[in-house]
Protein backbone atom coordinates (compact mmCIF):
# COMPACT_ATOMS: atom_id res chain seq x y z
CA UNK A 1 0.00 0.00 0.00
CA UNK A 2 1.50 3.10 -1.08
CA UNK A 3 0.55 7.01 0.16
CA UNK A 4 -1.76 9.16 -1.55
CA UNK A 5 1.45 11.36 -3.55
CA UNK A 6 2.66 8.07 -5.06
CA UNK A 7 -0.66 5.50 -5.30
CA UNK A 8 -1.37 5.37 -9.09
CA UNK A 9 -4.50 6.79 -10.55
CA UNK A 10 -6.65 5.17 -13.21
CA UNK A 11 -5.69 6.60 -16.55
CA UNK A 12 -9.04 8.00 -16.76
CA UNK A 13 -11.28 8.44 -13.55
CA UNK A 14 -15.05 8.12 -14.19
CA UNK A 15 -16.47 7.72 -11.12
CA UNK A 16 -15.36 8.81 -7.37
CA UNK A 17 -17.21 6.01 -4.82
CA UNK A 18 -16.89 7.15 -1.50
CA UNK A 19 -17.99 6.24 2.32
CA UNK A 20 -19.46 8.63 4.58
CA UNK A 21 -19.13 8.19 8.23
CA UNK A 22 -15.28 8.25 9.19
CA UNK A 23 -14.54 9.09 5.57
CA UNK A 24 -16.12 11.50 3.86
CA UNK A 25 -17.92 13.49 6.63
CA UNK A 26 -15.77 14.69 9.90
CA UNK A 27 -16.29 13.30 13.14
CA UNK A 28 -18.98 15.58 14.08
CA UNK A 29 -20.77 14.61 10.61
CA UNK A 30 -20.28 17.51 8.45
CA UNK A 31 -18.27 17.96 4.97
CA UNK A 32 -15.74 20.30 5.49
CA UNK A 33 -15.37 23.66 2.61
CA UNK A 34 -12.67 21.79 1.11
CA UNK A 35 -14.38 18.61 0.66
CA UNK A 36 -17.70 20.26 -0.75
CA UNK A 37 -15.19 22.14 -3.09
CA UNK A 38 -13.51 19.24 -4.19
CA UNK A 39 -16.98 17.30 -4.65
CA UNK A 40 -18.10 20.46 -6.32
CA UNK A 41 -15.13 20.15 -8.82
CA UNK A 42 -15.57 16.76 -9.67
CA UNK A 43 -18.96 16.68 -10.86
CA UNK A 44 -17.98 19.84 -12.64
CA UNK A 45 -14.96 18.05 -14.62
CA UNK A 46 -17.75 15.16 -15.62
CA UNK A 47 -16.81 12.92 -13.07
CA UNK A 48 -19.74 10.77 -11.50
CA UNK A 49 -19.78 10.94 -7.70
CA UNK A 50 -21.29 8.10 -5.55
CA UNK A 51 -22.03 8.36 -1.92
CA UNK A 52 -22.03 4.66 -0.70
CA UNK A 53 -22.78 3.92 2.69
CA UNK A 54 -24.48 2.01 5.48
CA UNK A 55 -26.73 4.10 6.14
CA UNK A 56 -30.40 3.87 5.33
CA UNK A 57 -31.28 6.52 2.92
CA UNK A 58 -33.43 8.59 5.34
CA UNK A 59 -29.88 9.48 6.74
CA UNK A 60 -28.59 11.19 3.81
CA UNK A 61 -29.14 14.91 4.65
CA UNK A 62 -25.26 14.81 5.48
CA UNK A 63 -24.41 15.26 1.91
CA UNK A 64 -28.02 15.38 0.16
CA UNK A 65 -26.87 19.77 -0.15
CA UNK A 66 -23.82 18.98 -1.73
CA UNK A 67 -24.60 17.08 -5.30
CA UNK A 68 -24.58 18.82 -8.19
CA UNK A 69 -25.74 16.99 -11.81
CA UNK A 70 -25.98 13.44 -9.86
CA UNK A 71 -26.77 12.86 -6.82
CA UNK A 72 -26.86 8.62 -6.40
CA UNK A 73 -26.16 7.16 -3.68
CA UNK A 74 -25.76 2.99 -2.27
CA UNK A 75 -27.00 3.07 1.40
CA UNK A 76 -27.56 0.30 3.36
CA UNK A 77 -24.27 -1.11 2.45
CA UNK A 78 -25.81 -1.82 -1.09
CA UNK A 79 -29.43 -3.01 -0.31
CA UNK A 80 -30.84 0.29 -2.12
CA UNK A 81 -29.71 2.73 -4.49
CA UNK A 82 -31.62 6.60 -4.16
CA UNK A 83 -31.55 9.26 -6.00
CA UNK A 84 -30.71 11.99 -3.41
CA UNK A 85 -32.12 14.50 -5.76
CA UNK A 86 -35.45 13.16 -5.22
CA UNK A 87 -37.50 13.01 -2.18
CA UNK A 88 -35.76 9.68 -1.17
CA UNK A 89 -36.91 7.65 -4.01
CA UNK A 90 -35.75 4.35 -4.55
CA UNK A 91 -34.02 3.13 -7.34
CA UNK A 92 -33.49 -0.28 -6.38
CA UNK A 93 -33.65 -2.70 -3.77
CA UNK A 94 -31.65 -6.09 -2.75
CA UNK A 95 -33.65 -7.02 0.26
CA UNK A 96 -32.60 -9.43 2.69
CA UNK A 97 -34.57 -12.36 2.81
CA UNK A 98 -37.52 -13.06 5.87
CA UNK A 99 -36.33 -16.31 6.67
CA UNK A 100 -32.50 -15.73 5.95
CA UNK A 101 -32.83 -13.10 9.02
CA UNK A 102 -34.67 -15.44 11.27
CA UNK A 103 -31.79 -18.04 10.74
CA UNK A 104 -29.02 -15.41 11.60
CA UNK A 105 -31.01 -14.46 14.53
CA UNK A 106 -31.49 -17.98 15.89
CA UNK A 107 -27.77 -18.72 15.07
CA UNK A 108 -26.57 -16.00 17.19
CA UNK A 109 -28.75 -15.84 19.51
CA UNK A 110 -27.35 -19.83 20.54
CA UNK A 111 -23.52 -18.33 19.58
CA UNK A 112 -23.48 -15.59 21.15
CA UNK A 113 -25.70 -15.40 24.48
CA UNK A 114 -27.05 -12.02 24.96
CA UNK A 115 -27.32 -10.62 21.53
CA UNK A 116 -30.06 -8.10 20.37
CA UNK A 117 -31.48 -6.87 17.28
CA UNK A 118 -32.82 -4.24 14.88
CA UNK A 119 -34.53 -4.85 11.91
CA UNK A 120 -34.35 -2.12 9.16
CA UNK A 121 -36.89 -1.98 6.28
CA UNK A 122 -37.51 0.37 3.79
CA UNK A 123 -39.87 1.93 6.18
CA UNK A 124 -37.78 2.52 8.90
CA UNK A 125 -36.53 0.81 11.72
CA UNK A 126 -37.75 -1.64 14.68
CA UNK A 127 -35.67 -2.95 17.26
CA UNK A 128 -35.68 -5.19 20.38
CA UNK A 129 -36.24 -3.58 24.20
CA UNK A 130 -32.34 -4.91 25.09
CA UNK A 131 -31.00 -3.27 22.15
CA UNK A 132 -29.46 0.16 22.58
CA UNK A 133 -31.90 3.04 22.57
CA UNK A 134 -32.57 4.43 18.83
CA UNK A 135 -33.52 8.03 19.22
CA UNK A 136 -33.24 8.68 15.35
CA UNK A 137 -36.40 6.66 14.76
CA UNK A 138 -39.18 7.49 17.37
CA UNK A 139 -41.47 5.70 15.71
CA UNK A 140 -40.07 2.62 15.55
CA UNK A 141 -42.00 -0.28 16.93
CA UNK A 142 -39.99 -2.36 19.90
CA UNK A 143 -40.39 -6.10 19.65
CA UNK A 144 -38.36 -9.27 19.53
CA UNK A 145 -36.72 -10.06 16.24
CA UNK A 146 -38.68 -13.01 15.61
CA UNK A 147 -41.76 -11.08 16.09
CA UNK A 148 -40.81 -7.85 13.76
CA UNK A 149 -39.45 -10.50 11.12
CA UNK A 150 -43.02 -11.98 11.36
CA UNK A 151 -45.13 -11.80 8.17
CA UNK A 152 -48.23 -10.90 10.23
CA UNK A 153 -46.54 -7.99 12.32
CA UNK A 154 -47.48 -4.34 11.15
CA UNK A 155 -45.55 -2.95 8.16
CA UNK A 156 -44.53 -6.99 7.32
CA UNK A 157 -44.88 -6.61 3.52
CA UNK A 158 -41.92 -3.58 3.62
CA UNK A 159 -38.25 -4.82 2.18
CA UNK A 160 -36.47 -6.00 5.16
CA UNK A 161 -32.70 -4.08 3.93
CA UNK A 162 -30.50 -4.85 6.92
CA UNK A 163 -30.87 -6.75 10.39
CA UNK A 164 -28.32 -5.53 13.22
CA UNK A 165 -26.89 -7.59 15.36
CA UNK A 166 -25.36 -6.07 18.46
CA UNK A 167 -23.26 -7.27 22.13
CA UNK A 168 -22.48 -5.24 25.21
CA UNK A 169 -19.16 -7.80 26.04
CA UNK A 170 -17.87 -9.28 22.58
CA UNK A 171 -14.92 -7.59 21.31
CA UNK A 172 -15.91 -6.45 17.45
CA UNK A 173 -14.09 -8.35 15.13
CA UNK A 174 -14.51 -11.40 17.38
CA UNK A 175 -18.38 -10.79 17.09
CA UNK A 176 -18.19 -10.60 13.32
CA UNK A 177 -15.96 -13.83 13.13
CA UNK A 178 -18.21 -15.38 14.86
CA UNK A 179 -21.30 -14.08 12.79
CA UNK A 180 -19.58 -15.22 9.57
CA UNK A 181 -18.02 -18.59 10.62
CA UNK A 182 -21.71 -19.72 11.97
CA UNK A 183 -24.15 -17.76 9.98
CA UNK A 184 -22.41 -16.46 6.88
CA UNK A 185 -23.54 -19.09 4.45
CA UNK A 186 -26.76 -17.39 4.40
CA UNK A 187 -26.14 -13.41 4.37
CA UNK A 188 -23.47 -11.19 4.19
CA UNK A 189 -22.29 -9.79 7.50
CA UNK A 190 -20.01 -6.93 8.47
CA UNK A 191 -19.58 -4.21 10.67
CA UNK A 192 -19.08 -0.07 10.88
CA UNK A 193 -19.11 0.65 13.98
CA UNK A 194 -16.48 1.07 17.07
CA UNK A 195 -18.68 -0.89 18.97
CA UNK A 196 -19.61 -4.77 18.39
CA UNK A 197 -22.54 -4.08 15.85
CA UNK A 198 -22.95 -6.70 12.79
CA UNK A 199 -24.79 -5.19 9.57
CA UNK A 200 -26.65 -8.19 8.05
CA UNK A 201 -27.47 -7.98 4.25
CA UNK A 202 -28.87 -10.72 1.71
CA UNK A 203 -26.39 -13.08 0.35
CA UNK A 204 -23.92 -11.76 -1.99
CA UNK A 205 -25.45 -7.95 -1.35
CA UNK A 206 -22.36 -5.57 -0.21
CA UNK A 207 -21.37 -2.19 -1.27
CA UNK A 208 -19.08 -3.65 -4.05
CA UNK A 209 -21.61 -5.85 -5.61
CA UNK A 210 -24.21 -2.64 -6.05
CA UNK A 211 -21.28 -0.21 -7.71
CA UNK A 212 -20.53 -2.92 -9.99
CA UNK A 213 -23.55 -3.12 -11.23
CA UNK A 214 -24.42 0.37 -10.79
CA UNK A 215 -21.17 0.96 -13.09
CA UNK A 216 -21.90 -1.45 -15.80
CA UNK A 217 -25.38 -0.23 -16.25
CA UNK A 218 -22.92 3.34 -16.67
CA UNK A 219 -20.54 0.99 -19.00
CA UNK A 220 -17.50 2.33 -16.25
CA UNK A 221 -15.21 -0.34 -15.73
CA UNK A 222 -13.23 -0.92 -12.57
CA UNK A 223 -10.43 0.24 -13.69
CA UNK A 224 -12.17 3.73 -14.23
CA UNK A 225 -13.21 3.59 -10.40
CA UNK A 226 -11.35 5.45 -7.43
CA UNK A 227 -12.80 4.34 -4.04
CA UNK A 228 -12.34 5.59 -0.09
CA UNK A 229 -12.94 3.82 2.98
CA UNK A 230 -12.06 3.14 6.57
CA UNK A 231 -14.46 -0.25 8.06
CA UNK A 232 -14.59 -3.47 7.10
CA UNK A 233 -17.84 -3.01 5.28
CA UNK A 234 -15.88 -0.96 2.63
CA UNK A 235 -13.05 -3.73 2.09
CA UNK A 236 -15.00 -5.49 -0.58
CA UNK A 237 -15.08 -1.87 -2.38
CA UNK A 238 -12.01 -0.92 -1.97
CA UNK A 239 -10.95 -4.08 -3.47
CA UNK A 240 -12.79 -4.08 -6.36
CA UNK A 241 -12.05 -0.80 -7.97
CA UNK A 242 -9.23 0.22 -9.89
CA UNK A 243 -7.49 2.16 -7.41
CA UNK A 244 -8.47 2.50 -3.59
CA UNK A 245 -7.43 5.02 -0.70
CA UNK A 246 -8.25 3.77 3.25
CA UNK A 247 -8.47 6.71 5.79
CA UNK A 248 -5.89 7.47 7.70
CA UNK A 249 -8.36 6.26 10.53
CA UNK A 250 -9.02 3.05 8.54
CA UNK A 251 -9.33 -0.05 10.49
CA UNK A 252 -6.00 -2.27 9.81
CA UNK A 253 -8.07 -4.74 7.69
CA UNK A 254 -8.71 -1.78 5.13
CA UNK A 255 -5.40 -0.24 5.68
CA UNK A 256 -4.29 -3.87 3.78
CA UNK A 257 -6.95 -4.27 1.33
CA UNK A 258 -6.46 -0.63 -0.04
CA UNK A 259 -3.95 -0.11 -3.03
CA UNK A 260 -3.06 3.44 -1.40
CA UNK A 261 -3.57 5.69 1.77
CA UNK A 262 -4.61 8.61 2.04
CA UNK A 263 -4.86 11.17 4.92
CA UNK A 264 -7.78 10.86 8.28
CA UNK A 265 -11.40 12.04 7.37
CA UNK A 266 -10.56 15.41 9.87
CA UNK A 267 -7.94 15.71 7.24
CA UNK A 268 -9.73 16.21 4.16
CA UNK A 269 -8.59 13.02 3.11
CA UNK A 270 -11.10 12.02 0.17
CA UNK A 271 -10.68 15.96 -0.43
CA UNK A 272 -6.69 15.30 -1.27
CA UNK A 273 -7.61 12.34 -3.68
CA UNK A 274 -10.20 14.36 -5.72
CA UNK A 275 -7.66 17.13 -6.20
CA UNK A 276 -4.84 15.03 -7.55
CA UNK A 277 -7.08 13.43 -9.85
CA UNK A 278 -8.05 17.17 -11.36
CA UNK A 279 -4.55 18.17 -11.29
CA UNK A 280 -3.60 15.16 -13.43
CA UNK A 281 -6.45 15.66 -15.77
CA UNK A 282 -5.34 19.41 -16.24
CA UNK A 283 -1.57 18.72 -16.80
CA UNK A 284 -2.84 16.63 -19.25
CA UNK A 285 -4.93 18.59 -20.96
CA UNK A 286 -1.48 20.93 -21.02
CA UNK A 287 0.26 18.36 -22.15
CA UNK A 288 -1.88 17.23 -24.94
CA UNK A 289 -1.59 20.86 -26.91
Amino acid sequence: MTSVTDTPLPAVTRLIATDLDGTLLRDDKTLSARTVAALTAAEEAGIEVFFVTGRPARWMDVVRNHVQSHGTAICANGAVVTDLRTDGDLLAVRALERDAALHVVRTLREAAPGASFAVEMTTGINYEPSYPPFHLDPGATVAVAEKLLHEDTPGAGAPVLKLLAHHTELAPDAFLALARATAGDRASITRSSPSALLEVSGLGVSKATTLAACCAERGISPDEVVAFGDMPNDIEMLSWAGASFAMGNAHPDVLAAATGRTAANEQDGVALVIERILAARAEGRTEAR
